[in-house]
């Protein structure tokens, strides 16, 4: 007897029997063995029969298919020459050789799919492994400690809906007692975005000598390098701003961003509009700097839309948690530190939401001391 499985490239290939090397494999669209398939049970031959074809070699008396699906797919063939009492085979021996085939079909299809499923896990695994190495990475360019100011105290924040995304937030040593904020959003989510984050990091990180002397320049610069870098709908909004630590002085870009909170101490709100538009859309770009003072007790809040947007569901009917709600929060820690400002908000943010989260949230906190 000899038993034949089907290959993952299609021909049957030996599996028991140790049939001679013409016969190793067989092709299971040759016409005995597509007759077989369609006549779905144990097939008797007369020797004759074979004649000059690719089974000749086994000399086969009985033919068994076995079935690994229900669509009667052919996945396997025992062949059985002569029994050895030289008679032919009985129904009954059909019966039980049916049988028996269709028992290794069920099992052959248990394992297929077992087989497939831990392919799927492992890739799922593989995956997830290579997902946290990412988010790890993602996670080192952001800053790892709040720089420390005379004049200013900071703290900023990113919580990621996936393991990656793609919002940025960064503090700029530029020397001179001179601090670089900036937070971005990039559009779009998960791995694209976080490819993206990291490109316009780079870029920043690779000129920002150049905002001592001018901020225009540098990100004209760094819009025209994600403007290449990109595809025409991906784009970022960002602000952008230079703290002169001695005058207390930030001057400021806002690249098409949600407008920051500035709370002063006395508890007049104001908001720092767009100053120009997003970056990496158009080739063509330019922005206007503007300069406001930073005293004792001023908070300034840059956030993402994942803080004023959450809440709101998929389809658009739920309440977001919204500007007015975030002047609140920031009202209520005014007169904490930065970090508690931040960790506040972040609080608010996510008992108003029930702790679901539809979008990456990044806050950056910076308090006049």
């Amino acid at each position: 007897m000899f038993v034949y499985l089907e290959a993952s490239n299609g021909p049957l290939v030996a599996y028991a029997g140790n049939p001679p090397p013409e016969a190793m494999t067989l092709s299971n669209s040759s016409p005995e063995i597509a007759d077989l398939a369609e006549r779905g049970g144990p097939l008797e031959l007369m020797p004759e029969e074979m004649y000059g074809t690719q089974l000749a070699p086994l000399d086969p008396e009985c033919l068994v298919p076995i079935r690994g699906s229900s669509n009667g797919q052919l996945q396997g063939l025992a062949v059985l020459g002569p029994r050895l009492s030289e008679e032919s085979y009985s129904a009954m021996d059909k019966r039980l050789l049916a049988s028996v085939a269709s028992q290794a079909g069920i099992a052959m299809r248990s394992i297929t799919l077992a087989e497939k499923m831990a392919q799927t896990m492992e890739a799922e695994r593989r995956s997830e492994q290579e997902m946290q190495i990412a988010r790890q990475v993602q996670s080192r360019l952001l800053p790892q400690q709040a720089p420390s100011l005379k004049t200013l105290d900071c703290a900023g924040k990113c919580i990621q809906t996936h393991a990656v995304g793609g919002d940025y937030y960064d503090f700029l040593d530029l020397g001179s007692g001179r601090l670089g904020l900036v937070l971005a959003d990039i559009s779009g989510k998960g791995m694209s975005a976080a490819l993206l984050m990291a490109n316009l990091q780079a870029n920043l990180r690779g000129q920002y000598a150049l905002a001592l002397e001018d901020v225009p320049h540098l990100l004209r610069s760094v819009n025209r390098l994600f403007y290449k870098n990109t595809e025409t709908s991906h784009y970022a909004t960002m602000f952008f701003a230079v703290y002169d630590d001695e005058i207390r002085r930030l001057r400021y870009v806002n690249c098409g961003h949600n407008p920051p909170v500035l709370m002063r101490a006395n508890g007049n709100v104001e908001r720092l509009g767009a100053t120009a538009t997003v970056l990496g859309l158009f080739e063509e770009w330019d922005c206007e700097v503007v300069d406001c003072k930073l005293a004792p007790g001023d908070v300034l809040v840059v956030y993402t839309d994942g803080i004023s947007e959450a809440g709101e569901g998929e389809d658009g009917d739920s309440e977001e948690f919204g500007e007015e709600r975030l002047i609140a929060a920031i009202r209520k820690q005014q007169r904490q530190s930065a970090g508690e400002v931040l960790d506040g908000i972040l609080s608010e943010v996510q008992q108003f939401s029930f702790g679901e989260q539809a979008d990456d949230m990044t806050l950056l906190v910076a308090r006049g001391r």
